[in-house]
């Protein structure tokens, strides 16, 4: 070959593309994994659509998983965050809901991945994606038969994920694709990695009205004026005071650990099992709820209803402090 001293150097001189979002599924499609080129990283199952990790930039973990989670679809995750759908606990009072399981069927069934989407940020020196959006749906066809004839309602569920720098949101599409109204309520029970339960306050639910599902008969209270602080069994619904655009936040040792935003969820419930875990079949270690706090953003105290056609959108952010 002729070596041509003229020769083009367009192809040399293209600058390279900026750093992608990497997606991938793997464990034989049933998990979808996303890292941005700044190294924050979450992972969903399709079988509950449910987040079972999310890393920060520095590969520290952020949200608690049981030892004994099962992630082979044989039964619901514990740990990470699962999603709460059509129903919040078990409901036998409310006709439409009172054959489905605990806290209905969207954390046992397997979930579709509909794709991804990036976003770009200009504020940095490195460019390329600063977040990377995951979707996943489920409709009444996605059902067991069980399920369908638990709750023989037509619909549809977006579930959206967004991976940031900042944080992790997390985004529901509910939608009546019936012809007749139903009702329904939906949560998102995100377990929250920390260092020491005695050491941790939950602010932003001071002098909010509660229900103590632990007390007997479960009552209806108002929290004091001081953070929320765990020193025992704890499974509260709390509707807080300023409302559902106050943040709720969660600090440990004096510093800001989680900051939740929520988005048309109007609850927050509080939960970590103390010793009780101990009756729980899948719980591990036995000493694992001192590293553990559930701060639940969701829409569970009453029923949200859905005439024929018409969609519900809710959804939270959750920031890390680094």
């Amino acid at each position: 070959m002729v070596d041509r001293p003229k020769k083009p150097t367009a192809l040399a001189a293209t600058p390279g593309l900026a750093p992608q979002a990497q997606v991938n599924i793997s464990h034989s499609n049933s998990i979808v994994s996303a890292v941005l080129p700044s190294g924050e990283a979450v992972e969903i199952l399709l079988y509950g659509a449910t987040i079972i990790s999310w890393k920060d930039a520095k590969g520290v973990e952020k949200l608690w998983l049981s030892e004994k989670a099962k992630t082979d679809g044989s039964k619901a995750v514990r740990g990470g965050i699962p999603l709460v759908f059509p129903v919040f606990g078990k409901a036998p009072d409310h006709a439409a809901t009172s054959k489905l399981p605990q806290h209905g069927f969207a954390r046992t069934s397997t979930w579709e991945f509909l794709g991804k989407s990036t976003s770009e940020s200009s504020s940095t020196k490195e460019g390329g994606d600063s977040s990377v959006k995951l979707d996943f749906g489920l409709s009444s066809n996605n059902l067991s038969e069980d399920s369908k004839k638990a709750w023989p309602h037509e619909f549809g569920l977006i579930y959206s994920v967004t991976l940031g720098k900042e944080g992790l949101a997390t985004s529901i599409v509910v939608r009546n694709e019936g012809e007749s109204a139903w009702e329904f309520q939906t949560l998102m029970h995100s377990y929250l990695r920390i260092a020491d339960i005695s050491k941790i306050s939950i602010t932003g639910l001071e002098s909010s009205s509660y229900i103590d599902k632990v007390s007997s008969p479960i009552s209806t209270t108002t929290s004091p004026s001081e953070p929320v602080t765990i020193s025992g069994t704890t499974d509260r619904v709390y509707t807080p005071a300023r409302g559902p655009d106050a943040p709720v936040a969660v600090v440990e040792g004096g510093k800001k650990k989680f900051s939740i935003v929520r988005d048309n969820l109007n609850e927050v419930v509080v939960w970590n099992p103390w010793v009780d875990c101990k009756n729980i079949g899948d719980f591990a270690p036995l000493d694992g709820y001192k590293q553990m706090i559930c701060v639940e953003a969701g829409a569970v105290k009453g029923w949200q209803k859905l005439e024929a056609g018409e969609t519900w959108e809710g959804g939270q952010v959750i920031t890390a402090a680094i």
